[in-house]
C-alpha cells in the first residue's frame, strides 16, 4: 500500500524547457552581480567557499564565478552551485519575472492526493530552497502546503540507490510504501534497488526504456490515490 509519493521535478512535474532555457540562463545572466553584491553574506560566503573547494583550486572570486559559469553551461549537479542558483531564481520569481512550471495535471492530482491521505515529498538536483520557490510560485497558487519535505543532493545523488534508503528512513516508511515518479531510468533503478515502488512519467515525448518500471502519460494516470501504486 503507497502512503507516500516523491516527486521528481525536471520532466517529472515541471518541463525541461522551464528549467534549461528560463531558470538556468537567468542564473547565469544574473550570477556575477549577485556574487559581488553578496559575497560578504555569511551563507553566501559560505556558498562560495564550499565552490571553491569543489573547483579543487585557490580561485579569487572572479575566475571562481568563470568556473561556475561553466558548470551551468554543463548542468553539473553541485550541491553550492545549485543553492547559489536558488537564491538567484527567488529575486526572479518575487519580481515576476517568471513563475514556476507546471503540466496542467499535476496541482490537481498534488491536493487530490494530498486530500486522500497521501504524504508528498520531492527529491530533485535543484536545492530545497529551489523545490519551495518552484511550488511556492505558480500559475496554481502556492503548493507548498501540500508537500511533507523536500530532499535535494545534500542526501546523495539522485542515481545513487543508498539516497533513497536515507529518504525512507527519513520519510518513516517501508520503502515499499514510498512511490517514486520520475522520467529518468538510472534514477528509478536506483530507487528499486531499495525496494521503492517506481514509475515512469513519460513527459515531453520521453520514451524509456522502462523496461523495469510501470509508465504514465502524466498523473491522472497512475491510478492514484487507490493507494496500491497500481499504474496504467
Amino acid at each position: 500500500m503507497i502512503r507516500a509519493v516523491l516527486l521528481d521535478i525536471e520532466g517529472t512535474t515541471t518541463s525541461l524547457s522551464f528549467v534549461h532555457d528560463i531558470l538556468f540562463p537567468y542564473a547565469a545572466a544574473h550570477l556575477a552581480d549577485f556574487v559581488r553584491r553578496h559575497r560578504d553574506d555569511p551563507e553566501v560566503a559560505r556558498l562560495l567557499a564550499d565552490a571553491r573547494a569543489y573547483a579543487g583550486g585557490d580561485l579569487d572570486d572572479e575566475a571562481l564565478i568563470e568556473r561556475m559559469l561553466a558548470w551551468i553551461e554543463a548542468d553539473q549537479k553541485i550541491t553550492p552551485l545549485k543553492a547559489l542558483q536558488g537564491m538567484i531564481w527567488e529575486n526572479g520569481y518575487r519580481e515576476g519575472h517568471f513563475h514556476g512550471h507546471l503540466y496542467p495535471d499535476v496541482a490537481p492530482a498534488l491536493r487530490r492526493w494530498q486530500a486522500a491521505g497521501l504524504r508528498l515529498y520531492v527529491f530533485s538536483s535543484g536545492s530545497v530552497h529551489a523545490q519551495k520557490l518552484l511550488f511556492g510560485h505558480t500559475e496554481a497558487g502556492d503548493l507548498n502546503p501540500l508537500f511533507s519535505g523536500y530532499f535535494d543532493t545534500r542526501i546523495g545523488g539522485k542515481r545513487d540507490a543508498d539516497s533513497y534508503r536515507r529518504i525512507a528512513a527519513e520519510i518513516g516508511c517501508a520503502p515499499e510504501e514510498i512511490l517514486f515518479l520520475s522520467d529518468r531510468p538510472e534514477e528509478l533503478d536506483a530507487a528499486a534497488q531499495v525496494r521503492l515502488a517506481t514509475g515512469a512519467v513519460l513527459r515531453d515525448g520521453v520514451q524509456g526504456p522502462f523496461v523495469a518500471h510501470p509508465t504514465a502519460a502524466d498523473f491522472d494516470r497512475l491510478g492514484l490515490p487507490a493507494r496500491t501504486g497500481a499504474m496504467h
